[in-house]
């Protein structure tokens, strides 16, 4: 499909090449899939960077379609968390390492004679969820 682009003011024209190896595919569809492609592509480099997409050594088709969706699921659970955090800058490692410090706290608790008192606990999740954080966040235990 050729897409024409005339700029009215310049008259200049631009041509747009979009490909597709299914010729049955309407050509809205077309431009509908490579308006999506950007987003398709950053899901895959997050699922590849945070998620271990690349690191994967999966052969089966199973195992393979299983660690793909896994990825690009936590790709998405990522977004949502950091629209839950209280700061814009919140990166995906930021989300990690808190997450990672709630668990290594909750670990340490079972291990406790005596479970600490609230002010105590506030204390221990505010610090130990911020190891390895850039950003620190701001969300309930």
């Amino acid at each position: 499909m050729i897409i024409q682009k005339t700029n009215t003011k310049t008259n200049k024209i631009a041509h747009i090449v979009l490909f597709s190896s299914d010729l049955n595919l309407d050509y809205k569809k077309i431009i509908d899939y490579y308006s999506l492609r950007f987003q398709i592509e950053f899901v895959f480099r997050d699922a590849k960077q945070h998620w271990g997409l690349e690191d994967f050594m999966n052969i089966t088709e199973i195992a393979v379609n299983n660690g793909a969706n896994l990825a690009t699921f936590m790709v998405n659970i990522s977004h949502i968390l950091q629209q839950d955090f209280n700061n814009d800058e919140m990166s995906v490692l930021d989300i990690k390492a808190h997450f990672h410090g709630l668990k290594y706290i909750n670990e340490v608790f079972k291990l406790l004679p005596k479970f600490p008192d609230d002010i105590l606990i506030k204390k221990i999740y505010s610090k130990i969820t911020s190891i390895g954080a850039i950003h620190q966040c701001d969300i309930a235990a």
